[in-house]
């Protein structure tokens, strides 16, 4: 495997202050990284991802899954997900992000977008179910989206084009400090499958 590209330095922190993120690039080969993407897109139990506002169930074409090494109970937009058990690929994966980050992680939220026209808008994962400050590990498979960072104060932005097979990971005060989003484009007709390690504290 090959794990780092030569252009790309995992020990340089993409963000200029108030928190850590680390740009891994491609963590697998081509062939690889679409042998993973196929087995996600197949044997995932992906559902259309869920959110109650002022009141009314929302219905995202995004699809989402959440799996764990336990039942860890997941609350965001007002919704709660029980986790499903790891499958051998998540398990494979998971491994290999924490092996080349040297973080651990014991959950992960997974995100399937159909095209570029689908994305997220700015927010920070700072779910009291999270440990605080904890690592979160992204992994992407599928169409390369450029994923941005916004700072809460200065509004500052950081962008960055995530590749497939390629790892990113948020840490420290990140998640205190800055808001992230995918943002959509309809440039982008291809699927993307995006893979969010993460520590839950019981």
């Amino acid at each position: 495997m090959d794990l780092f590209s030569s252009q790309i330095n995992s020990s340089d922190n993409l963000l200029p202050k108030d928190g850590i993120v680390n740009y891994y690039g491609k963590l697998l080969t081509y062939v690889e990284s679409n042998h993973y993407y196929d087995a996600l897109l197949n044997t995932i139990e992906w559902k259309n991802d869920q959110a109650i506002i002022f009141g009314k169930l929302i219905l995202t074409k995004r699809k989402v899954a959440w799996y764990g090494e336990q039942e860890f109970e997941y609350t965001y937009s007002n919704t709660t997900k029980r986790a499903l058990p790891w499958t051998k690929e998540l398990l494979e994966l998971k491994l290999l992000a924490e092996e080349a980050t040297g973080e651990t992680f014991n959950s992960c939220l997974l995100n399937l977008y159909h095209s570029g026209e689908e994305g997220m808008a700015w927010h920070s994962d700072g779910e009291k179910d999270l440990k605080k400050n904890g690592a979160i590990g992204s992994m992407s498979f599928g169409a390369e989206r450029k994923f941005a960072f916004k700072h809460k104060e200065s509004k500052e932005i950081v962008s960055i084009v995530l590749e497939h097979g390629s790892l990113l990971v948020m840490k420290d005060t990140t998640q205190s400090n800055w808001l992230h989003r995918l943002p959509p484009t309809k440039l982008i007709k291809k699927p993307r499958i995006n893979l969010t390690f993460r520590t839950i504290v019981l």
